[in-house]
């Protein structure tokens, strides 16, 4: 098969990630192989190019927003058969006996195991994942447009679980990427009177365009003051300064959930009367569990969401990972399988 390679810590400018030829992996008696049919370009991808995540061992083919068709089982397959059209998430393992598993806290599981970085991922034309850690796609979507649904819209889903949003809330959302152009479509849905402030980087007019399109009520860049405080905010970036530009506007007793596995930035000296006091809170997101997974993906078919997808060749992953870096991919970048 054919995949992209990380053999080492570098930046995405020196374009590491190599195309090879490997083996197609053989599925253990509890997995099924999965041909690869398109995989979602993720900000932990850059994380783990650079340094910020390391991966278990080198090489690693990375890509954790994998959709394609189960193509052959292993001995002891119960949920799926061949030709079955499935997803797998970041999440790829968890040890289910630990006191986090046993309270449905998996994505916190000392012992789990995350695609892409301790298993290979979907930068690649075939897959093996245990079949507890897939997931039916539902008909409505393409490939292309289910990828992000994987970790974009799972952990988008999480974070918006986790922000104490209602009906009739203002919610911020700093940056407008992948994951935030899904949740304003779920927060939207679920909470029909409720308002949206989208802040995103300065000069960033598509990605403006974009919220604007898709029913933000006011649009600024991180720094504005918005005509009224948030109630809770989700940071999608991968700096720093928005989080405490969201405790600054941010509402007494409201949350800012961080929707980040790393940042490349710190977070900046907070002044505990102006960002802090008045029981504000702030929260990370670390990860997904399946049932993170198993509520979202039917609810994204039933809203429906409808992701705005970039696509990439396999061989093109350097390139999407750089213009992802950049701030210039509009929704979601996905690689097409050859």
């Amino acid at each position: 098969m054919k995949a992209m390679v990380l053999n080492k810590i570098s930046s995405i400018e020196g374009k590491p990630l190599e195309i090879v030829d490997l083996p197609d992996p053989v599925p253990a008696p509890s997995q099924i192989r999965v041909k690869v049919s398109a995989c979602g370009v993720c900000h932990t991808e850059l994380d783990e190019i650079e340094g910020r995540v390391s991966p278990s061992r080198f090489p690693m083919i990375l890509g954790h927003e994998i959709v394609g068709k189960v193509e052959s089982l292993g001995s002891r397959i119960t949920r799926f058969k061949e030709g079955d059209r499935v997803g797998i998430a970041w999440i790829n393992w968890a040890c289910g006996e630990c006191s986090f598993c046993l309270k449905g806290e998996e994505n916190l599981c000392d012992k789990a195991k995350w695609t892409g970085k301790d298993v290979n991922g979907g930068y690649a034309q075939y897959t093996v994942i245990s079949q507890d850690f897939a997931y039916p796609i539902p008909e409505r979507f393409t490939d292309l447009q289910a990828a992000p649904l994987l970790c974009a819209g799972v952990i988008g889903y999480r974070a918006l679980k986790l922000s104490g949003m209602d009906d009739g809330k203002i919610l911020g959302l700093y940056g407008f990427g992948a994951s935030a152009h899904i949740v304003i479509q779920i927060a939207k849905y679920k909470y029909p009177n409720c308002r949206i402030f989208v802040f995103t980087r300065p000069g960033q007019k598509e990605h403006q365009d974009l919220a604007r399109k898709l029913g933000a009520d006011w649009i600024g860049v991180t720094g504005d003051s918005p005509p009224a405080r948030l109630n809770c905010a989700i940071d999608f970036t991968p700096v720093g300064v928005p989080v405490r530009e969201a405790l600054r506007n941010l509402e007494k007793g409201g949350r800012v959930v961080i929707n980040a596995i790393r940042k490349t930035t710190p977070i900046p000296e907070l002044d505990y009367a102006e960002h802090l006091w008045y029981e504000k809170e702030i929260k990370s997101v670390a990860n997904v569990t399946r049932k993170d997974a198993e509520e979202f993906l039917p609810l994204a078919a039933e809203i429906p969401v409808v992701p705005e997808v970039q696509e990439f060749r396999l061989e093109e992953a350097n390139e999407a990972l750089l213009l992802l870096k950049e701030g210039r991919i509009q929704g979601a970048a996905v690689l097409r399988m050859p």
